[in-house]
């Protein structure tokens, strides 16, 4: 074995050692986090359901999971689970039937209102026989914003003229996805200085596309995509194609991701009280149709 081979291997066996040091340390302070000071043990919080919607990309499923580990280590001894609402396991009716703890809180890994979270996931809870509410949708938040910024930031923005952003997201058939898509560009526009447009993938118009071609005819030469999606997918991919000059990666494991969910789960815990949790699911957006971004 040669010198540089034994230096390489040392390397990786520190590596996979403070790995499994961090994971000790990560599972004994989620244990304490469940003793009270005079020994006894505190009550388990209702479960944190992390709703995504699921896809047929394998780099999805992974970058949730590695979202969901970041939840984790903000909130040690919160029972976090993930379910989905198609295309991946767990499912979301089989991760409530698996619960241990009949009392849970599902926050949708969505960015705007829409179908799913107004129907498809309280309609779940409710089936699944758990004391389950409905948080709103991640979006519109001033998080959000950062982690969109921080986005743009990585793949190498820079504010020159005649600069434009294209707020790339799925898209809803629901006007009201529109409006929080709307608010959203509004918010990342302020921050960056720059005119923003949201577009979509599909369903709704403008398409990606179509806004970089406006875009372009008012001037703008320097068109970036921000890729309004929590995870790589088939929509991500084609809306990144479409940029002329840059593309920023999906929002991901991004910090302010997880403490997102974490604010939509205290939000929804906070807004009558946990005594309100209903048989069937309760739905916390509905308390918070006319928030404010801020909020």
């Amino acid at each position: 074995m040669t010198a540089s081979q034994a230096l390489h291997d040392e390397s990786t066996s520190l590596d996979s050692t403070a790995h499994l040091m961090n994971r000790i340390s990560s599972q004994l302070a989620s244990q304490l986090s469940l003793v009270a000071l005079d020994g006894r043990r505190r009550p388990t919080p209702p479960a944190l359901v992390v709703v995504a919607h699921g896809s047929r990309d394998p780099r999805a499923l992974s970058t949730v999971h590695t979202l969901l580990d970041r939840v984790r280590e903000l909130r040690p001894g919160l029972p976090v689970h993930l379910g989905h609402i198609e295309l991946n396991a767990p499912l979301l009716p089989d991760t409530l039937a698996a619960l241990d703890t009949d009392e849970a809180v599902l926050v949708p890994l969505l960015l705007s209102r829409g179908y799913h979270v107004k129907r498809d996931i309280p309609e779940m809870a409710a089936e699944s026989g758990v004391r389950a509410r409905v948080a709103k949708a991640l979006g519109p938040h001033p998080l959000l914003v950062e982690a969109l910024y921080d986005r743009l930031m990585e793949a190498g923005w820079a504010d020159t003229p005649g600069t434009a952003v294209v707020l790339a997201a799925a898209g809803s058939r629901d006007p009201e996805s529109k409006v929080d898509a709307g608010r959203t560009a509004g918010a990342l526009s302020e921050r960056l200085g720059v005119p923003v447009v949201p577009a979509y993938a599909t369903t709704a118009a403008p398409r990606v596309s179509d806004a970089v071609q406006a875009l372009t005819a008012r001037g703008h030469h320097r068109i970036a995509v921000a890729s309004y999606f929590t995870a790589p997918g088939r929509f991500a991919t084609e809306c990144a194609a479409t940029a002329p000059w840059m593309a920023s990666a999906p929002l991901g494991p991004h910090p302010a991701m997880a403490r997102l969910i974490l604010h939509r789960y205290d939000q929804c815990m906070a807004t009558k009280g946990a005594a309100t949790f209903l048989r069937g699911a309760g739905n916390c957006a509905a308390s918070h149709q006319q928030a404010a971004l801020a909020t």
